[in-house]
């Protein structure tokens, strides 16, 4: 493909490293970034803007990453004619409004589990009373971007749940105005994602196994994501009992761009949880580490409709995300004085599978930059989850940041969890 010229809106530097990949393929970029405290995000990888809107009629691709608004604004510019990845507002809806996201998937014939949406934490406390079970607390719209409250019940009686709720009113009441109550179930839990290009599924679809808790062992509060480990597949029974069951939907909406379901699964069926109606993070730099088909040209073909199926690695992928205090916690103080301009380093040169998140480039040195302390993903492949897990942990070893912190078990379920989901027939 001849060069394009692609135009990357963020709220808070998300999509950063996909756009560098752009830029190495040979593409024009321009990366406008709207938070001004992530602004310095990287800088000396991609060439910035500070407003996205005059340059729109320069852009061949427009790529949209988040949700939040950022559906509508897609929306308004794919109705000019514009090539855009990005959502509509129902699919922002999707992921930002988790009870209107429940009703859809049951509308399209999909199983979920019971849920109640509150607005009220005293009523919500009285609910587990009178109803005793183990429970996950779920706030929606932007409050449920801070994955730490999301709070996962463990006591048959929900009293854990009822405590929580009580913190939560006392201390966030201002921030948490809608939440969610879904009755927990055990099991695997799994996603499927797919690209959609306007009119259908295009193939291969993802399978991936996300770990959120900050600690090895699945311990500690929960974060964004701290590691992923995945791999590509043809349509199986996961996906065509779940996510493809919204294809009508999404053509109606003409969506173009990512969709994943996040489920949890088990002997008795399969239960989904979530919609990410967006690329997810780090998800899509370890897919594009996984794909043959160069990402720039993906996203030209992909949002002109003309993409049906593209080329990707044999194997396994898993992403490992390395990070910094304060995270996952929000502490500008820390964050200036221990990490702000901290140096990372390399042993032996810079792989190409080490993706960049809130990092910038100063002279040729790469610092950490932002606010959270979400720093790099490492990547690796192989044959077998194991392979893969050891080329990327060997790629760790090569890097060096003060203070810096990682898992060291991303990818250790996989041998369990594939071993449940095949007797159950759900990757078949």
């Amino acid at each position: 493909m001849k060069p394009k010229k692609f135009l990357f809106v963020s709220y808070a530097a998300l999509i950063t490293d996909i756009a560098w990949q752009v830029v190495k393929e040979g593409h024009e970029v321009k990366y406008c970034i709207d938070a001004v405290k992530e602004r310095d995000i990287g800088d000396g990888f991609v060439p910035k803007v500070n407003e996205w809107r005059s340059h729109v009629d320069w852009a061949d691709v427009i790529v949209f990453d988040d949700t939040l608004g950022h559906g509508t604004l897609a929306h308004e510019l794919r109705q000019k004619g514009k090539l855009v990845v990005g959502g509509t507002p129902y699919t922002d809806r999707l992921e930002d409004d988790r009870a209107f996201g429940q009703e859809e998937l049951h509308k399209a014939g999909i199983h979920i589990l019971p849920y109640r949406q509150f607005d009220n934490f005293d009523e919500a406390i009285k609910f587990v009373q009178e109803h005793p079970d183990r429970y996950v607390i779920k706030p929606s719209g932007e409050s449920g971007n801070v994955k730490r409250r999301l709070f996962v019940g463990d006591e048959d009686d929900g009293d854990d749940v009822i405590r929580v709720l009580k913190s939560y009113k006392r201390s966030l009441s201002d921030e948490i105005k809608l939440f969610q109550l879904q009755r927990r179930v055990t099991g695997v839990e799994v996603a499927v994602g797919a690209f959609f290009n306007g009119k259908e599924f295009i193939f291969p679809i993802n399978i991936n196994f996300e770990n959120k808790k900050l600690f090895p062992g699945n311990v500690g509060p929960s974060t964004g994501e701290m590691g992923t480990a995945m791999f590509w597949s043809n349509a199986n029974h996961l996906f065509t009992t779940t996510l493809l069951k919204m294809a009508p939907m999404l053509a109606r909406e003409k969506y173009v761009g990512y969709i994943d379901l996040n489920c949890i699964v088990n002997g008795q069926g399969i239960y989904p949880l979530e919609f990410t109606a967006r690329f997810g993070y780090p998800t899509i730099m370890i897919q594009q580490e996984g794909m043959t088909t160069p990402i720039g040209e993906f996203f030209h073909d992909l949002a002109a409709g003309t993409l049906t199926k593209f080329k990707v690695k044999s194997g396994f992928q898993i992403g490992v995300r390395i990070v910094v205090s304060p995270f996952p916690f929000d502490d500008v103080a820390t964050f200036e004085s221990v990490s702000k301009n901290a140096a990372i380093l390399f042993k032996k040169g810079i792989p190409e599978e080490v993706h960049i998140e809130d990092v910038k480039q100063v002279d040729g040195q790469w610092l950490v930059a932002g606010t959270s302390g979400v720093v790099l993903v490492v990547c690796g492949l192989g044959a077998t989850m194991r392979q893969a897990q050891a080329q990327a942990y060997a790629r760790i070893k090569n890097i060096m940041i003060p203070d810096m912190y990682y898992r060291d078990d991303i990818g250790e379920r996989w041998n369990d969890d594939t071993d449940r989901l095949h007797t159950w027939g759900y990757l078949r």
